[in-house]
């Protein structure tokens, strides 16, 4: 019984494998990963989402852990909380980000252009400390400080020797931070779209749609929001339906990875930032 089994199995491995070549499905086809709506993953366009200026308040801190993804966590230094929601966030798998106050921010932490390099240093180094599991860094606010040549090649040097990422909020059209990263070839993101500059209901549900659009436009969206309630809500209800989008929801370093450290079209030209 047990040979005539073998037998028979033998006799259908090679009409199984005619079948699958027949329907043009290879092996590494059938195990692609896909969406519910039948897309390749690997296909679809792809969303990184940073909630910005978090430590301050528990109960939103606790709404944005609680989103369902790879959503990172952007923490400002000196706040109460900042130490606890990071080594919550990472026990979660999220990415924590240190969100470092630059001018006309202030603060003990805050970079400012009066400051010496020496100064500079021991901020950062103190802003670090106080937001563990950092592997990355963005401005918060900074429109006075990431156009200085001078203090952004400063920090992309220091970020590379630490093995962390910088993300340009862009809060300031001249800046030249992400260029200073991509030049020395430290691992880089920009922020495509702010959600929320204006915090109406209405107006942070037409830039999630313009970031879904974005995203399908040129492949890739870098979405930048903060905790608001009209924020959260949206979010809340939007983000369970992506896959529905066709939208994959990536963390930083897949959005990092799949960008290459190059420019999109809206930052720069060829790949390189102005």
């Amino acid at each position: 019984m047990c040979r005539a089994s073998l037998l028979l199995l033998a006799s259908l491995i090679p009409l199984l494998c005619s079948a699958s070549f027949a329907t043009g499905e290879s092996s590494e086809r059938l195990s692609t990963p896909v969406n519910q709506t039948g897309e390749r993953l690997a296909d679809m366009p792809m969303l990184a989402l940073i909630i910005d200026d978090l430590g301050q308040n528990p109960a939103r801190d606790e709404r944005v852990l609680a989103l369902p993804g790879p959503v990172a966590l952007a923490i400002l230094p000196d706040t109460r909380h900042a130490s606890t929601l990071s080594q919550r966030a990472h026990a979660a798998g999220k990415t924590v980000i240190l969100h470092l106050p630059m001018a006309p921010a202030g603060g003990p932490y805050s970079w400012r252009q009066d400051l010496p390099t020496e100064e500079l240093q021991r901020r950062l180094d103190e802003a670090l400390a106080a937001v563990p599991h950092a592997s990355g860094l963005n401005n918060h606010m900074g429109s006075q400080m990431t156009d200085q040549q001078q203090p952004m090649t400063a920090l992309m040097t220091t970020l590379q020797e630490r093995h962390l990422f910088f993300l340009d909020s862009r809060t300031n059209p001249r800046t030249v931070a992400a260029a200073t990263a991509q030049r020395i070839g430290l691992a880089s993101l920009s922020r495509d779209i702010f959600l929320d500059d204006d915090p109406s209901p209405a107006a942070v549900a037409r830039q999630y749609a313009d970031a879904l659009e974005l995203a399908r436009k040129q492949g890739s969206v870098v979405i930048i929001g903060h905790p608001h309630r009209t924020t959260l809500e949206v979010l809340e209800r939007e983000l369970p339906r992506l896959d529905e989008e066709g939208i994959t929801w990536v963390d930083i370093g897949q959005m990092i990875a799949t960008r290459g450290n190059r420019a999109t079209a809206a930052h720069g030209r060829d790949g390189l930032y102005r």
